[in-house]
């Protein structure tokens, strides 16, 4: 990560819009990134990930809002169902059991949270996988 960080920093024609140029680049948002990515089925706050790397919670917000595109619950939400989608695609793990490491309480709630963002149930999705 941080050779790829050094590399960013370097490049005079690096995007200054939001991505993960920019993410990276900036040492909080990356490392919030990286908690949010090593434990997705965290049950994360702004205010925890803000206290991680040292900022209040609106200057975090806002600072990673403005480097990843999409405030940091929206990105977790996200980052969680394309876990659950490598998980249902690579491993035979029950649905409760990727829905529980993804940080869901519920299997219900997962696939439909599962179904809003991929248009399939999570059962299907996998079936699907297989089948491709």
């Amino acid at each position: 990560m941080l050779i790829l960080r050094a590399w960013l920093e370097d490049q005079s024609n690096c995007s200054t819009g939001p991505g993960w140029s920019k993410a990276l680049t900036d040492d909080a948002v990356a490392r919030s990134l990286e908690s949010i990515h090593a434990r997705p089925g965290a049950s994360w706050t702004v205010a925890d990930l803000a206290a991680d790397v040292g900022l209040s919670r609106a200057a975090f917000a806002r600072r990673f809002t403005e480097a990843v595109g999409e405030p940091p619950l929206t990105y977790l939400s996200r980052w969680r169902m394309t876990t659950a989608a490598r998980l249902l695609r690579d491993h035979d793990r029950s649905l409760a059991a990727v829905a529980k490491e993804i940080g869901y309480t519920s299997e219900f709630a997962f696939a439909k949270a599962f179904k809003r963002d991929f248009g399939l149930a999570p059962g299907a999705y996998r079936r699907q996988a297989v089948l491709n």
